[in-house]
């Protein structure tokens, strides 16, 4: 069966960056506005053609992006404050330095623009912002109530909530929308905001010949508007406390497993209606993407299943999830699937079929191809034109980082499996990545910056300290980027 669209249709070469790793404004994480057109700005000179990014959604105080409050909604720390002054909707206070925190200054400043924008903003604008309203309507009103009634009980989880509002009884769920009407018309408002940038940096990629790349977690949190309002479609208790969680077992990352949290999902009744709950938020991510990445594929072949009390990931046990009836569907609704399988870990014949019956592209790191021997699937020559090739993802250590760490005689079987490049590294596992005959080849942004230790995006199987790198363009200079841009062009990955 082919079902792939045009994501591996001939050679190319992208980053991976996510949006707050971007230079920031007013002190804060990267966002939707002029640094982010920089960054086209740079992908196209190099000779880049796919920029690779993070879920996009709001999170929690952990700050992880596959942990958030919707599988819809955008995150509104992402929202560029510069945008709406343009718009006439804002006038930013001055001094921002002297706010708690860049989050509070971020939000008094969306909340003064939602007052600027009931102001001044013109018919048309207003005709515009409730047709996304009308466009959106089946997860926005979920989310805008949830994220006002969140803040009504001081951003616990739902499942503490009083009990009307944990289970969204009729006269509770009426009255809040009364109580709490300006709370959820600022949500909505936001999230128009967070689309139309979105809408208007997605433009500008295209023109300059940039496809977007977003990943999509297999799981979504508890603690979200998904979960609050579709119960059903996830195994929980009666009061909202999941039976059973996601993780992976004991792997390359952690010898105790990783423990997730997520609730395992209800995959009878998700089949009973035919999955409209997937094809509902796939339908979502191609309204922002042009690819996707599928993370932790093998979970729709088979998933972890972990006791919602355990302590670590070790003693869970292996159950068959419906996969193949899935992704039919999804083709049947959309056609060419322009989805990538994150086929890492621990993967089966199992599960690489299912990831060939469907035509889906697969991953290979080049941090995991030195051991294992000749045979290591994630050596070069033994890759395949229907995968996409990376040094590291957000979840490996830098190259550089990862080099220096090997044994001595490990760092020597890398090199000389690498031909003794005199570059060293990180720019010869690039240039590796780079002639892979792997159709599209991703290198963090840490890597083309040469960037050691101190500088990795997350490290799994912790809590505390990911998620806030960021890069600045003092860090690339011209030199770099012309290096990078001959090396894609030598290796037939241009534009």
């Amino acid at each position: 069966m082919k079902t792939t669209s045009s994501v591996l249709d001939r050679r190319r070469a992208g980053v991976l960056l996510h949006i707050t790793s971007l230079p920031g404004d007013d002190g804060g994480s990267g966002a939707l506005g002029q640094e982010a057109y920089r960054f086209i700005d740079f992908l196209a000179a190099g000779g880049l053609s796919v920029w690779q990014t993070l879920p996009l959604g709001a999170t929690h105080s952990d700050r992880s992006p596959y942990q958030c409050l919707s599988s819809h909604a955008g995150n509104p720390l992402l929202i560029s404050l510069d945008w709406l002054v343009d718009k006439g909707w804002l006038t930013k206070p001055e001094n921002p330095g002297s706010w708690l925190s860049s989050a509070d200054y971020h939000d008094y400043c969306l909340r003064q623009a939602y007052a600027g924008f009931q102001r001044a903003a013109g018919r048309v604008e207003r005709r515009i912002y409730q047709d996304f309203i009308a466009a959106h309507a089946g997860w926005l009103d979920d989310f805008a109530c949830y994220m006002a009634l969140r803040r009504q009980f001081d951003n616990r989880a739902w499942q503490e909530w009083p009990v009307p509002f944990r289970d969204r009884q009729s006269a509770a769920l009426e009255q809040a929308k009364t109580d709490l009407k300006d709370h959820i018309e600022q949500s909505t408002f936001e999230q128009f905001v967070f689309f139309s940038q979105w809408s208007e940096l997605r433009s500008y990629a295209h023109e300059h010949g940039i496809a977007l790349f977003g990943d999509l977690p297999i799981f979504v949190a508890g603690d979200s508007a998904d979960v609050w309002a579709g119960r059903d479609y996830f195994a929980l208790d009666e009061d909202g406390q999941p039976l059973v969680v996601a993780g992976v077992p004991p792997d390359y990352f952690s010898t105790t497993g990783q423990l997730w949290g997520n609730p395992q999902y209800n995959w009878r009744r998700m089949a009973a209606d035919g999955f409209q709950w997937w094809l509902d938020r796939l339908r979502m991510q191609l309204e922002l993407f042009d690819w996707i990445r599928i993370d932790h594929f093998r979970g729709f072949e088979s998933y972890w299943e972990i006791p919602a009390d355990a302590k670590t990931a070790i003693h869970g046990r292996w159950v068959k999830a419906p996969g193949a009836a899935l992704l039919k569907k999804v083709h049947e609704a959309f056609g060419a699937l322009p989805l990538v399988a994150e086929d890492l870990g621990v993967i089966t014949p199992e599960v690489e079929a299912l990831r060939d019956q469907f035509g889906l592209p697969g991953m290979k790191i080049l941090q995991f191809a030195f051991d294992g021997g000749s045979g290591n699937a994630y050596l070069p020559h033994n890759h395949q034109f229907n995968s996409v090739v990376y040094t590291g993802t957000h979840d490996n250590d830098t190259t550089l980082s990862w080099y220096q760490s090997l044994p001595t005689n490990q760092q020597q079987y890398v090199m000389d499996y690498l031909g003794q490049p005199q570059a060293g590294m990180p720019w010869a596992l690039l240039r590796c990545a780079l002639a892979s005959v792997a159709r599209l080849t991703i290198i963090p942004m840490q890597d083309i910056l040469g960037l050691g230790a101190g500088h990795r995006m997350n490290t799994p199987g912790t809590a505390k300290g990911n998620w806030r790198w960021q890069f600045s363009w003092d860090q690339l200079n011209q030199e770099r980027v012309d290096h990078l841009a001959r090396l894609v062009k030598l290796y037939g990955r241009s534009g």
